[in-house]
């Protein structure tokens, strides 16, 4: 059947999808400054973003939600907020000169932005 100007296109990453891409992001949040060595500001912030991303997910109301509290939308918001600060993270912390944690923080307000646009936030999946 044709898609029709009425019927919105649906995105493809499901709130399930978008789950398992946060707790992913946790998982290389904890990961990466441990394996690589990243100034010690930045592998706070790491350490923060993974505790901060974990606890959002876990609290979200979509199928991966551990105690399901807050809206999948305003996780959403949530998540576009802390990557629109991202890029500015190495300079305001003091480890910009450090590329490696400079370019994560980088690679994830990129990832942040794709997420986000590719997600379907109205999905019936989350309540």
């Amino acid at each position: 059947m044709p898609h029709s100007a009425r019927t919105p296109k649906r995105k493809p990453i499901t709130p399930r999808l978008h789950g398992v891409l946060d707790y992913s992001t946790v998982a290389a949040c904890v990961a990466l400054p441990r394996l690589v060595g990243v100034h010690r500001n930045a592998r706070r912030l790491f350490d923060s973003l993974a505790a901060g991303y974990g606890a959002l997910s876990m609290a979200t109301r979509y199928p991966l939600g551990v105690k399901p509290v807050v809206s999948f939308r305003a996780h959403g918001a949530t998540e576009i907020a802390i990557g629109a600060v991202l890029p500015a993270a190495p300079f305001l912390l003091g480890f910009a000169h450090d590329r490696t944690a400079r370019n994560f923080c980088l690679a994830l307000t990129g990832i942040t932005a794709v997420v986000a646009a590719l997600t379907d936030w109205n999905s019936e999946e989350a309540p």
